[in-house]
């Protein structure tokens, strides 16, 4: 199958990386942009990112495949828009981070046109200027619902996650999010409040002169768009409360074996942690 033209829904970071790598695979290949973000379209066209960006969705119908890089909730809205306008052979595939809502909204006429994926990989910027060519390389990617997509849409989508030099896994859209909350989710959650404990108590010099590595380490993701995680928390509620409740847990252990001097048990525990890197 050829890909000729690839048409790129949101100019950020996720989409802004895929078009750099996939142009240098797909050279002959035409990159057509769409972002509400005027600036972001000037700016991707000025990176090369895309030839030139569209007015509206539907100047994408034509595409041989549609890459659906925006927040989450924006994701549901343009799939149902997109109702009517895609031939049998165009693939849409979302990056979206969440799964289950969005496999779930797709209209039931484009089900087999689209493909529901979360490539796990990303840093705290965002913009056209944070696009990075090698940002999927050797990554890994989770397809979810595969076998409500069309035949040849699971071809062009495995082609995609190729290209960009990534390892698939399948998982059910259901079982993702639950995963997704704790290895994703909630550890964002978890650095906004690691940020805000500390902006709370401490004054500026005191973060400047003091904060060492681990503490940029954990609160680096803090910067990440509060407007695309509000919605990705929204849509995936109920497990991410799940996630924080179990973070609580192990915290408030932490606390307790502490204010009781229990230091043999806190050293147990800080073992057990160590153990998660041999899986790493």
């Amino acid at each position: 199958m050829r890909l000729k033209r690839i048409g790129i829904v949101g100019l950020g970071l996720m989409g802004g990386s895929a078009a750099l790598a996939l142009e240098k695979e797909l050279p002959e290949a035409t990159f057509i942009g769409f972002d509400h973000n005027m600036m972001h379209c000037k700016e991707a066209i000025e990176r090369g990112i895309v030839s030139h960006c569209v007015e509206n969705l539907a100047q994408l119908s034509d595409c041989d495949l549609i890459i659906l890089a925006v927040p989450v909730d924006a994701i549901i809205t343009i799939l149902r828009s997109l109702e009517g306008l895609l031939s049998n052979e165009t693939t849409v595939v979302d990056f979206g981070s969440t799964k289950a809502k969005i496999s779930a909204a797709i209209p039931a006429s484009i089900r087999r046109n689209v493909v529901t994926a979360h490539p796990m990989a990303g840093t705290e910027k965002f913009g056209p200027s944070a696009a990075l060519e090698d940002l999927y390389t050797d990554k890994t990617v989770v397809i979810c619902d595969i076998e409500k997509s069309g035949t040849h849409q699971r071809h062009v989508a495995e082609k995609l996650f190729t290209l960009l030099k990534m390892r698939c896994v399948y998982m059910d859209s259901e079982a993702h999010d639950r995963h997704a909350a704790y290895i994703s989710h909630m550890p964002h959650a978890v650095s906004y409040a690691l940020a805000n404990t500390v902006m709370r108590q401490e004054d500026r010099e005191s973060i400047v002169a003091l904060a060492g590595g681990g503490f940029k380490d954990m609160s680096r993701i803090a910067k990440s768009n509060p407007a695309m995680w509000e919605d990705i928390f929204r849509q995936n509620k109920t497990h991410l409360l799940e996630a924080i409740y179990g973070f609580e847990k192990e915290l408030k252990a932490c606390r307790k074996m502490v204010e009781n001097e229990a230091w043999e048990a806190l050293n147990d525990w800080m073992q057990r942690a160590n153990s998660l890197h041999d899986i790493l």
